[in-house]
């Protein structure tokens, strides 16, 4: 036990004093802080100021297009060609050219321009046309503006959780996403990180030779134990510094934003903001982070770090024993990507199918790969913030520490044979001897 604690400490030490976990260590908090900021950023700003001439020679939309903070609409009554001669000389970012054309058949119309629009510039123009044509169709079937103005509406679903004794509690399906998106891709970019440090740091020792004076000393599944548990706390550390830096960073420019102000506080700030625009976007960007941080605020967080620790460290161990046994059955980085595929398929399958789990979070696909331990620490880390029944996350942590143990015996035995092996053409029938092979 001795033996492994030095080869622990000498890992943890070795990897903790390089300037690169240091660099890592300080960007990545305002990577993830960005994140955060940045979409609330982007929901809040204005963007670049547009001014678009139309020419309607059809005469359905006068007037329909209608100036804001962002975009100027200007008609001109000219010919086209004139139009488009004087697109670059005047300060317009393009023309929006609509022909004679009928209801029945609203077609033909073409934006000019230098620049190729945005997609959302695009589907912008086009929901106003359409809006419009279809106001004068139910105009002319004898429905009057007003009626039309009230078959409008906004529709607003509030997801409530009801506990088996009858208590509610309010829940946001918006914050479960993005708090088990974040953790599930969180321990997919771990597990691949520190595994392939595991298996290039093996296959270092093993070019060096290194790995054969070490190995004089101690038995080689204490040497690969102490190197998967080494390579790991690197990785837990580095992850505590990340979440006490970026919560830092982030409560920081929140509470700049927010301040102390209470939700009536913020109503009235908001009231009286509306004043000036700038004061107006910055009641805007208050109102989203303060909406942002009640929506977090429905997730049962102590248990979502828990079960993140938990499937960070036994979704390493898992990985971490088989990237070691790549590592030792191989003697360059080239040799070992014909083994590396097979391990990392089930990461990647998680990743990709996240999306059809988020539709469904608690269907019988999210279920059943949220228990094989190949899947189970991306997927169930996503459904946790959907309030997975008890059972299964007890059932799913009992199966995922199955498995590592698995996996752990089953990579110690290749491991033991490999890390001697030198100059040695290795495939899987190479790798089943030695599996087979006594000690």
């Amino acid at each position: 036990m001795n033996k492994i604690l030095l080869i622990i400490k000498r890992e943890y030490m070795s990897r903790v004093k390089k300037k690169s976990f240091l660099i890592m260590t300080i960007l990545g908090p305002l990577l993830f802080s960005g994140l955060f900021i940045v979409p609330i950023w982007l929901a809040t700003r204005e963007g670049d100021h547009k001014v678009i001439q139309i020419l309607d020679e059809s005469g359905l939309f006068t007037d329909e297009f209608v100036s804001n903070d962002n975009t100027t609409y200007e008609y001109i009554d000219e010919d086209l060609e004139s139009a488009k001669s004087t697109l670059n000389s005047n300060d317009v970012f393009g023309l929006l050219y609509i022909p004679e054309m009928t209801i029945e058949n609203p077609e033909g119309a073409k934006f000019y321009a230098t620049q190729n629009p945005g997609i959302s510039f695009q589907a912008s123009l086009e929901g106003m046309m359409r809006d419009r044509v279809e106001n004068i169709k139910l105009l002319n079937s004898g429905l009057n503006q007003e009626f039309l103005d009230g078959l409008k509406a906004q529709v607003y679903v509030q997801t409530v959780n009801l506990s088996e004794s009858g208590d509610e509690n309010e829940s946001s399906t918006g914050a479960a996403t993005a708090v088990g998106y974040l953790g599930a891709f969180l321990i997919y970019f771990f597990i691949f990180l520190y595994g392939a440090q595991i298996m290039r740091g093996v296959i270092e020792e093993k070019t060096n030779r290194i790995i054969e004076v070490i190995i004089a000393s101690v038995r080689p599944f204490h040497l690969m134990m102490g190197k998967i548990i080494g390579v790991g706390s690197v990785g837990l550390t580095q992850f505590l510094l990340w979440v006490a830096l970026s919560s830092a960073i982030v409560t920081g420019i929140s509470s700049f934003v927010v301040g102390d102000a209470t939700p009536e506080q913020m109503e009235a700030i908001s009231q009286a903001n509306q004043t000036t625009p700038m004061a107006a976007n910055n009641s805007q960007t208050q109102e989203v982070i303060q909406k942002s941080m009640n929506a977090v605020g429905h997730i049962n967080l102590p248990l979502v770090i828990s079960c993140f620790v938990f499937y960070f460290i036994a979704g390493y161990l898992f990985y971490g024993a088989l990237f070691a046994a790549i590592g030792s059955a191989v003697d360059s980085d080239a040799d070992s990507q014909q083994f590396m595929f097979p391990v990392t398929i089930p990461l990647i399958f998680s990743v990709v199918v996240l999306s059809a789990v988020i539709n469904d979070p608690h269907g019988s696909f999210a279920f059943w790969l949220s228990m094989i331990p190949f899947t189970s620490p991306v997927i169930m880390m996503m459904r946790i913030p959907f309030d997975v029944p008890a059972w299964q996350i007890i059932l799913s942590m009992l199966l995922t520490i199955g498995g590592f143990l698995f996996t752990t015996w089953l990579a110690s035995r290749i491991y033991r044979v490999g890390i001697f092996m030198h100059g040695t053409k290795v495939n899987y029938k190479t790798l089943a001897k030695w599996f087979m092979m006594k000690s």
